[in-house]
C-alpha cells in the first residue's frame, strides 16, 4: 500500500500547526471519511498532542506501514506516543503502536484543556464542531453586559464543551441537559479542570424532548445549542423528533434568542434542515450555515456536519 498520498496530507498539517498561534491545538490532520482522498476513506488522523491517534474503520494492507510512516512524522514534531483504534474490530480496541502511552490524554483549545479518554469510541471532545464553539463563544462576548442575565440552553451536551466555552468567554447562566449522567459528571470535570466557577452552570439528566416540561421554565434563553445525535436508540431519531423538539423550544426562549442547529447526518441535506426549521416556527429565521471546519473536507457538503445559526423573534 502507497500510504505517501496521506502522509503528505499529515507533513502539510504538522507544518501548518508549527506556524500557528496555537502549535498545540487538537486537530483532524487527516480526514478520509470525507472522501476527498481516494483509498483512504476510511482513515481519519487526530492530533492531541503529545499523542497522535489514527482511526481505522476497515481492514488496509500494510496497516504497520501507515503506523511507521505516521510515527516518523510524529517523532519529528515531538509526539511522544501513537494510538491505533481499529473500529472493524469487535469493542473498537485502542493500542498503543509506536512511542508510549500518554497517561494524561487532553484534547487543547487554546488556554482550554478537555480530558480525553482513548478507551472509548468517542474520546469526549468533537474536532469537526469548532466552529460552533467559536460562534457561541462571539455570542456570549457580544451580549455579556448588553444583555441582563444571559442564559444558554445546551441540548444534548455530551461533555459540556460548549459550556465550558461559553463560561470563558464570558459571566453566564449554562443548563446542560443530557440522559447520561456519566457525560455529564465529565462535563463537571471539564469546568472544574480549567478552574471555570460552576456557580450558574447546571447539568441535568433528562430526555431533551420528552422531560421538556421539566426544565423548560429555567429560561428565558437567549442562547441555545441543539446538537442531537442522528440516532439514540429508545430516545432520539433526527427525522422522528428532530422537527418536534425544535416545536417546542420557543416556549423556554426569551422573545429574541440566537440559536445554533446541528445536524450530523449525511443522509439529510441542508435543504432537508432548513425547511424542517423553518416549519417548526414562524419566528425561526436561519442567518446563515456555518463554515465547516477545514480540517473536514466533504466531497458532498450535504453530507457533512451542518450547523446553521438561527434567530429566533417572537411573533
Amino acid at each position: 500500500m502507497n500510504w505517501e498520498p496521506l502522509l503528505q496530507v499529515v507533513r502539510g498539517k504538522l507544518e501548518e500547526s508549527r506556524e500557528s498561534e496555537f502549535p498545540e491545538d487538537s486537530r483532524r490532520l487527516f480526514h478520509g471519511r470525507g472522501h476527498c482522498y481516494p483509498g483512504f476513506d476510511r482513515i481519519c488522523v487526530d492530533s492531541y498532542v503529545p499523542a497522535m491517534l489514527v482511526t481505522i474503520f476497515e481492514a488496509y494492507e500494510d496497516e504497520a506501514g501507515l503506523v511507521a510512516g505516521l510515527w516518523a512524522l510524529a517523532e519529528q514534531h515531538g509526539y511522544t506516543g501513537l494510538a491505533v483504534q481499529r473500529r472493524y474490530l469487535r469493542g473498537a480496541p485502542v493500542e498503543w503502536e509506536a512511542g508510549e502511552a500518554v497517561p494524561e490524554l487532553v484534547a487543547q483549545r487554546g488556554a482550554l484543556k478537555f480530558p480525553l479518554t482513548f478507551e472509548r469510541q468517542n474520546v469526549g471532545f468533537f474536532l469537526d464542531i469548532e466552529p460552533g464553539r467559536r460562534w457561541l463563544e462571539q455570542q456570549v462576548r457580544d451580549k455579556v453586559g448588553k444583555v441582563g442575565n444571559l442564559k444558554l440552553l445546551n441540548l444534548f451536551s455530551f461533555t459540556c464543551a460548549f459550556s465550558v466555552v461559553a463560561r470563558a468567554a464570558g459571566e453566564l447562566e449554562v443548563l446542560n441537559i443530557d440522559l447520561n449522567k456519566g457525560v455529564l459528571k465529565r462535563g463537571q470535570i471539564n469546568h472544574q479542570y480549567n478552574q471555570l466557577s460552576t456557580k450558574g452552570i447546571r447539568f441535568q439528566a433528562r430526555d431533551a424532548l420528552r422531560d421538556f416540561k421539566r426544565y423548560d421554565r429555567s429560561g428565558p434563553f437567549q442562547l441555545a445549542v441543539i446538537d442531537p445525535p442522528t440516532r439514540q436508540k429508545g430516545a432520539f431519531d433526527v427525522e422522528l423528533n428532530y422537527a418536534k423538539l425544535l416545536e417546542k423550544l420557543p416556549a423556554c426562549l426569551a422573545d429574541e434568542a440566537d440559536l445554533l442547529f446541528v445536524l450530523n447526518s449525511p443522509a439529510h441535506s441542508e435543504a432537508f434542515f432548513r425547511e424542517l426549521v423553518a416549519n417548526a416556527n414562524p419566528g425561526y429565521s436561519v442567518v446563515e450555515r456555518l463554515p465547516q471546519n477545514p480540517d473536514f473536507p466533504d466531497r458532498d457538503p450535504d453530507a457533512a456536519l451542518k450547523m446553521l445559526h438561527v434567530k429566533f423573534k417572537r411573533a
